[in-house]
């Protein structure tokens, strides 16, 4: 019997790899003689380096850059020879998960480590960078990003602007003369599954500064400076980027790979699972159990569960899925391809218990499903 097991993480519980040994070590109880493909997979957010790197036979890099208050942090990265591309999560110079609640602060919030760590890659020779969008501070149209790499943003006196999305409304004139030139010959893949524009009443301030600390005051703000930005973006590069799809990704930032490095922004989930190879091992599998943290209707907005049960459907491979928490809405999987899905947290345990508790509840779960087939 082969058993393909491909968990995206469980969020501040599991990462996908951790989740997926605690799935092995539930199969070798029950049916030990079963083959275990283990592929963890991702979706471009969070997970998305160690699933790669993993899954690909790459190697981390850490390297000290700026947080979104530039203060030094250190931010990790990978690269996979095989591919020589590295891959890079915004999250982890950039990310929310950075800064304490107080100071959430998209005005000053800046994407400069982003920056520095694709800076950092270029001189390690990576011709191909794989940017995964989410979980970022920031608000700043990805200017930081581009601040890092030489590209300069001028007011109506010449001098360069400061950092963060506050920052934008002086901006009069973008100079690239400076860009880092080994950027030039290298492939930016953006794996990115968030379709909302950069501005107005579906963009990126309006639908996620508040949770990055703006108030409804400064949402306006950030909204009216992205627009700028928008329009300086067109006056001196002839680009359009303000209704893009996409483009209002991680606080903008999918507007800024787009216009200043040429990225491709791409569906997270089949971009991952190709390098994978995910496709080849689940042809021939006779079950696949995959999972994350909380499945609900946000998991069919391409989640790695949703692709993954996707592929199960194609090949006709029965796909269970294991999360912590199951709500309203997972329901419309089972018509993905999804076969069974299981709760691994019991309703009567608390939130803090149930995460700091995740992989023994993981590996239980899959057990006691896994007597039932047996």
């Amino acid at each position: 019997m082969k058993i393909l097991v491909a968990p995206d993480s469980f969020k501040e519980s599991l990462s996908a790899t951790e989740a997926a040994q605690s799935i092995l070590r539930a199969i070798k109880k029950v049916i030990p003689e079963a083959q275990v493909i283990l592929k963890p997979v991702a979706d471009g957010g969070e997970g998305t380096v160690e699933a790669l790197v993993a899954g690909c036979g790459g190697s981390f890099v850490k390297t000290f850059v700026h947080d979104p208050f530039m203060r030094p942090v250190e931010g990790i990265y990978g690269i996979i020879p095989a591919h020589n591309l590295a891959v890079i999560e915004v999250a982890s110079a950039s990310g929310l998960h950075l800064l304490k609640k107080e100071e959430r602060n998209p005005l000053v919030a800046t994407s400069y480590g982003t920056g520095e760590m694709i800076q950092d890659a270029l001189e390690k020779g990576c011709k191909k960078i794989l940017i995964g969008l989410g979980g970022s501070a920031t608000n700043d149209g990805g200017a930081g990003i581009m601040q890092a790499l030489g590209i300069k943003f001028l007011d109506s006196s010449d001098n360069e602007i400061g950092k963060g999305g506050g920052a934008l409304s002086a901006l009069q004139k973008i100079d690239v003369s400076g860009k880092n030139k080994k950027i030039i010959d290298v492939e930016i893949i953006v794996a990115c599954d968030v379709k909302i524009p950069l501005t107005g009443d579906r963009g990126t301030s309006c639908i996620y500064s508040y949770q990055k600390g703006a108030t409804s005051q400064m949402a306006k703000l950030l909204d009216d400076n992205l627009k700028h930005y928008a329009d300086i973006i067109k006056k001196d590069l002839d680009m359009e980027v303000d209704e893009v799809e996409g483009a209002g990704a991680a606080g903008g930032i999918g507007a800024g790979l787009m216009a200043f490095l040429g990225a491709k922004l791409t569906p997270g989930f089949p971009l991952i699972a190709g390098l994978l190879n995910l496709e080849s091992e689940m042809k021939d599998a006779d079950l696949v159990i995959t999972g994350e943290g909380k499945t609900d209707a946000q998991t069919l907005s391409g989640k790695a569960p949703l692709g993954v049960a996707q592929l199960g459907k194609k090949y006709n491979v029965p796909v269970v899925l294991f999360a912590g928490k199951i709500e309203k809405g997972a329901e419309l999987l089972y018509k993905q391809g999804i076969i069974s899905m299981i709760q691994v947290s019991p309703d009567s345990v608390s939130i803090e218990e149930s995460m700091n508790n995740a992989a023994v509840f993981l590996e239980s779960s899959v057990e006691n499903y896994l007597k039932t087939m047996t």
